[in-house]
């Protein structure tokens, strides 16, 4: 595991395609933005997991992981393409 300290506004770039940007700290939550090409499914940990138990749900969820997992009223992520 690559372990990578960063401040707020900066970035980690995985590929030519995937950008995640620290957009916010406070206590012990950090807020990260991620780009990435509409083909790159993008969950949190435990949605992911929930999708892999469910049948039939063909391992696809809204990007973000849904259930607030996007920009949830952060300003400074309502540009570019939404979460889906």
């Amino acid at each position: 595991m690559l372990v990578l300290s960063r401040k707020i506004g900066e970035r980690i770039r995985i590929g030519d395609d995937v950008v995640l940007t620290v957009v916010r700290i406070h206590g012990d939550k950090v807020r990260l933005g991620i780009e990435a090409p509409e083909s790159v499914a993008i969950h949190r940990e435990e949605v992911y997991r929930r999708l892999l138990r469910e049948p039939g749900a063909g391992g696809e969820a809204p990007r973000g992981g849904g259930e607030g997992g996007g920009p949830e009223g952060d300003p400074s992520l309502s540009a570019g393409r939404a979460a889906r």
